[in-house]
């Protein structure tokens, strides 16, 4: 009888999932702190545990194709800078620098996808800047610490 209860109350917190998603969410977080693990929506749990984790390493990969989009404009169609370009690779350093420092085991996925997220941002600032793709390198013209440093403009 009593594991039945369990399985109910677990099941009812399942059901919440679908139909009060932050009413779960704060249900969750009192079950955690009380220990009530038998209790937990383990399933729906894990799913968003391992979607957060996809979600920072696609705000990293993100952030990291928009510096180097603007890397390239200013390297590349130097007589064209605009301040939002400055601003924005701003805000986008300063976003990845805060995902690196939050969560320093991302750096090697950072190291993994620079050279993927190259490839793209070539491809993106050909559009932008409607100059050919061959205008741009096919190796990275930019280091790990110049896409991080707030300051570095290419030349």
């Amino acid at each position: 009888m009593n594991n039945q209860l369990l399985k109910t109350s677990a099941s009812l917190n399942s059901l919440l999932y679908e139909q009060d998603y932050y009413l779960w969410l704060e249900n969750t977080v009192k079950l955690l702190r009380e220990g009530n693990l038998s209790e937990l929506d383990t399933a729906n749990l894990l799913a968003e545990i391992e979607a957060m984790s996809r979600n920072e390493k696609r705000a990293l990969t993100s952030n990291l194709l928009v510096i180097l989009v603007h890397l390239l404009k200013y390297k590349y169609q130097p007589e064209k800078p605009s301040r939002s370009w400055r601003s924005s690779l701003l805000e986008h350093r300063r976003r990845l620098r805060d995902s690196l420092a939050d969560s320093p085991s991302l750096k090697p996925y950072f190291q993994e996808v620079f050279n993927l997220c190259y490839k793209d941002s070539r491809k993106q600032a050909a559009v932008e800047t409607g100059l050919f793709l061959d205008t741009f390198p096919p190796a990275p013209p930019f280091t790990f610490d110049e896409v991080l440093n707030p300051d570095y403009l290419p030349d």
